[in-house]
This record gives C-alpha cells, sequence and structure tokens, in this order.
C-alpha cells in the first residue's frame, strides 16, 4: 500500500542551478518532465503576455534589470516553447515582491518607521538593509583596508547575506506551499545556494509530496571537482553561516581570506556556451582548485598584490606566486 500511495503523490522537483546560457540544454531537459514550473523571480504584469506572444521578449526584458542578458533571453524563449507544449508558469519570490512593493513605498515619501516592527515588511526591509550595508562596507574596505579589516567584512557580509537567504527561502517555502500541492508535478527553481529552501520545503510538505532535490550543474561538474556543486570559498562560507549563524574558528578565516582571492581570479561577464564547452562552469572549477591549496599567508600576501587590479592580472600574478612557490 505504501508504494501504491507514494506513485500518487505529488512530484515535486528542487533544482539548483545559476543564471548561466550553458544550463539551459539541463534545465529544459529537466522542466519538460513536470507539469509546472515555479520561477524564482515576483510576478510581473507582463509575464504571460511575453508568454503568449503578445509583446516581445525584448520588449519585456526592457522593463526589467537583468543581470545576465543572453541568458534572460534564451530562458524567455525556452518559456514559450514550453507554454506551447501545455507548462503551466508561476512567478513566485514573495521575499522580492515585497521589497519592490517597499521600494514603491519609499518613493511616495513612506519610511521604515512607519512599518510594524511584527510585519512581514519590517522583516524584509530589515534583511535586506542588513545585507546591504554590510557588502557595501566590504567594497569600500577592499579598496584601501587592511587585510584583516577586508576580511572581517567578508565575514560580515556573509552572515548577513546568509540571514536575508534564510528569509527568502522560509517566505517562499510558505508561498509556495498550497501551489505545490494543487499540481502532479512541479519544477522548482532555485538559486543554487539557496539550501533553506529545501529545508523549509521538507519541513512543510515532507508528508504530502514526493520531493526531491536536483543539482542542476551536477553532471559536468561532479566529473572534473567530484562534487555536485562548483561552490567558490565564499559560497561556502555563506552556506556556514546559512546552518551555523555564530560560527567562528580558522576554516571561517581560512574561507574568507580565499575568497577575497577567488573573487579576483573569477571571470564576471556573461559568457556564451558554444559546443557544449561550458565556459562559466570550467572557470569556477578552474578558479576553486587554484584556490584551494592556498594558506591563509598565502591569501594575505596574494591579497596585497591583487586587490586594485583587474581579473586578467590578477591571474598573471596568481600564476607567478604559485610558480615561485613551488619551485
Amino acid at each position: 500500500m505504501e508504494v501504491s500511495y507514494l506513485a500518487e503523490m505529488n512530484q515535486v522537483t528542487i533544482v539548483f542551478s545559476s543564471h548561466r546560457p550553458e544550463t539551459l540544454r539541463l534545465a529544459s531537459r529537466t522542466m519538460r518532465c513536470h507539469d509546472t514550473i515555479f520561477l524564482e523571480e515576483p510576478p510581473t504584469p507582463q509575464f504571460h503576455r511575453m508568454l503568449e506572444g503578445d509583446i516581445t521578449i525584448e520588449d519585456y526584458l526592457l522593463e526589467r534589470d537583468f543581470e545576465f542578458p543572453e541568458f534572460s533571453y534564451k530562458m524567455c524563449r525556452l518559456f514559450r516553447e514550453l507554454k506551447k507544449e501545455g507548462k503551466i508558469f508561476y512567478q513566485v519570490e514573495p521575499f522580492l515582491d515585497v521589497l519592490g512593493d517597499i521600494h514603491e513605498f519609499f518613493a511616495k515619501g513612506g519610511t521604515f518607521r512607519d512599518f510594524d516592527p511584527h510585519s512581514t515588511q519590517f522583516q524584509v526591509y530589515m534583511a535586506e538593509n542588513r545585507a546591504t550595508r554590510e557588502l557595501l562596507n566590504y567594497y569600500e574596505t577592499v579598496l584601501q583596508g587592511s587585510f584583516e579589516a577586508t576580511l572581517e567584512a567578508v565575514k560580515q557580509f556573509a552572515r548577513a547575506d546568509a540571514a536575508r537567504i534564510v528569509l527568502r527561502d522560509k517566505m517562499r517555502a510558505k508561498a509556495l506551499q498550497p501551489l505545490l500541492l494543487a499540481f502532479a508535478s512541479a519544477y522548482v527553481e532555485a538559486g543554487y545556494i539557496h539550501c533553506a529552501l529545501w529545508r523549509e520545503l521538507k519541513r512543510r510538505l515532507s508528508d504530502q509530496v514526493c520531493l526531491k532535490r536536483v543539482f542542476l550543474m551536477a553532471p559536468i561538474v561532479k566529473p572534473l571537482l567530484g562534487k555536485r556543486q562548483a561552490l567558490g570559498p565564499g559560497d561556502i562560507l555563506t552556506l556556514l553561516y546559512l546552518f551555523h549563524p555564530n560560527i567562528q574558528g580558522k576554516r571561517v578565516d581560512l574561507l574568507a581570506a580565499r575568497s577575497l582571492v577567488f573573487i579576483k581570479l573569477l571571470e564576471k561577464k556573461e559568457m556564451t556556451e558554444e559546443d557544449g564547452h561550458y565556459p562559466h562552469i570550467r572557470n569556477e572549477v578552474e578558479t576553486i582548485q587554484k584556490v584551494g591549496n592556498l594558506s591563509f599567508d598565502d591569501c594575505r600576501t596574494l591579497f596585497s598584490k591583487i586587490r586594485l587590479v583587474k581579473t586578467e592580472k590578477a591571474r598573471s600574478i596568481m600564476k607567478a606566486y604559485v610558480s615561485t612557490s613551488t619551485s
């Protein structure tokens, strides 16, 4: 009887990935295995008009601020194909939805003092404000602060970002819960670091749906790195704070130190996917491997050399440093 019951349960797949063109082939294949697709973005009035072809993809994207334009365009094109195949789409990201409302409220003259301290608006404002404040402090410190001060700024931002992610994931899980129960199979898009969403959905739905995790790029990453995800030291630091907000110690310090080097070596611009070469994954894996053996003192030395240079120059400095260290 139990096997029969499980077969009839709603199938929910949480798919962890990043917004890169090279993810689209695997995302397309996985989406086609589900009836309904829940996107990690707030609802927008023009989204369904774009899906129907009433407005162009270009016009739809012009109204929004997308960090990765090629990915966004190709993803919209994929959504249109899937819509024609009968897939149903929902945009569900209440944290960002509330944040948008807060910005509009402030634009009309409101202040955070108008929020009820027990309200969702207040929680979102405080989480976003803290994370933004710590990020700005990091940007200022990395330009002229000491290595120790920059290290502390990295940790403070990672801790604040982790708290923001936890709140986002809790809010999203709550919003998704009733929707997921209404469909036989659902694809839930999730940023690669939103692991708290899995925990929250499992807590809310484990007895009602068959819940599965998919790390979308694992088939590519695992042969290269031996792991399901290509996580840099800063990502790992944030994940540690997600589940252990007060964690301290040498491991935390080393991850923060390596993250200062990692971010300078990593390619920032969007790279085009060609012939299955997965340029972002390969760049991330290569950079992870480069910083993986750096000691705390190595990071201190390299930081002083690369903090103000561009990516290509930082890579050449790193190459020379490793060459000298191993000779």
